[in-house]
């Protein structure tokens, strides 16, 4: 058992044989059932870890996940503060339960229900689900031994410092020249976000900081919204977790940022927001015009954050993770968009 109370296994998962590194921990965390009957399950939306999960045939909702850090995501991630974050949202009844950890890898609850889609996430019902579960995140309160300063600015900079300066690959290196912006270029876009960001009023909080589309599993005979995939989580700026979550409409291996949602269901969104936080704060206010414009130009701000937070971030997995995804792509992707909107955010002005 290690120091934060979580079963602590002395196993090194092999990213190419998965399911028995998967049979050695569910021996520990599961110890009834019986090996011969275990069938598995491989998830493959994510793009930064492998995902499999175990299960008996006759009760597949008890499912265990077993991930397998991503190859060299420990210089993206803090290991050991996402066990801690872990455990925290678990025990505010916003997370999974974290059964196990071993030298590479977690083993968790499945958390049953569908991952949202360009359309669900736009639904009335389902938004409202999302924005009670992201406030009922955002209530947590600090901790011992959990930074409580914006992680946002932090991870960045720390990112843009250990970023190899060239791709080994020679074809990597080609297309990065050709179609990314220099490390100088996007150090210098960083400096002017911090300028203008670090400005805007808007509350430090305990974020998820990652709700795409597939971290958000909706259980529809319960009327429940579940975030998953704590790895980026901690106290950031309020306004980056919904900026970077309207960013997230648009998709991750389709990407189309057209879906980025207007001006119209912003509005309705941020009402709905500021409505169910006042509620849940006990503040009985009416929520005025001027409440809702500041908050969408801050929100879309910080939008802005996000395009370059995952830009930079592609940039490191194009550099070391061995998933099947194109990390260069993407990044170019996100930093496009950070380029093609940024003169039309940064030109949105909070209301006097």
């Amino acid at each position: 058992m290690s120091s934060d109370g979580v079963l602590q296994i002395d196993l090194t998962l092999d990213e190419d044989n998965l399911e028995e590194g998967a049979l050695a921990l569910l021996k520990s965390v599961r110890p009834g059932w019986k090996q011969d009957e275990i069938k598995f399950k491989v998830f493959t939306a994510g793009i930064s870890n492998k995902l499999i999960g175990g299960y008996l045939p006759e009760n597949k909702s008890d499912m265990v996940l077993v991930r397998i850090y991503g190859k060299k995501t420990e210089l993206l991630i803090d290991r050991e503060a996402e066990i801690r974050t872990f455990v925290l949202l678990h025990k505010a009844g916003c997370g999974a339960e974290l059964y196990a950890r071993c030298n590479n890898g977690l083993c968790y609850e499945y958390i049953p229900g569908v991952i949202l889609d360009a359309k669900t996430v736009r639904e009335e019902r389902v938004y409202r689900l999302i924005i009670k579960e992201m406030i009922k995140m955002h209530s947590i309160k600090p901790q011992d031994g959990v930074a409580t300063s914006p992680c946002l600015f932090r991870l960045i900079d720390k990112w843009l410092s250990i970023l190899p300066d060239k791709f080994e690959d020679e074809e990597k290196q080609d297309r990065y020249v050709r179609t990314i912006a220099s490390k100088e270029k996007l150090r210098q876009e960083v400096s002017q976000l911090k300028s203008v960001l670090t400005c805007l009023a808007t509350p430090t909080v305990f974020c998820h900081n990652d709700n795409l589309l597939a971290n958000i599993i909706f259980d529809e005979q319960k009327d429940k919204v579940s975030f998953i995939d704590y790895e980026y989580a901690g106290y950031n700026y309020q306004a980056f977790d919904i900026g970077n979550h309207f960013c997230e409409f648009a998709g991750v291996e389709e990407v189309d940022y057209n879906l980025y949602p207007e001006k119209d269901f912003q509005i309705r969104w941020l009402r709905e927001f500021l409505t169910t936080q006042n509620k849940a704060n006990n503040i009985q206010k009416e929520i005025t015009e001027k409440d809702l414009e500041t908050l969408y130009v801050t929100v879309n701000k910080f939008a802005l954050a996000a395009h370059m937070f995952w830009g930079i971030w592609a940039l490191m997995q194009a550099h070391y993770s061995t998933i099947d995804f194109d990390f260069l792509d993407y990044s170019k992707q996100r930093l496009d968009e950070y380029f093609r909107r940024k003169e039309a955010f940064l030109a949105l002005s909070v209301p006097k």
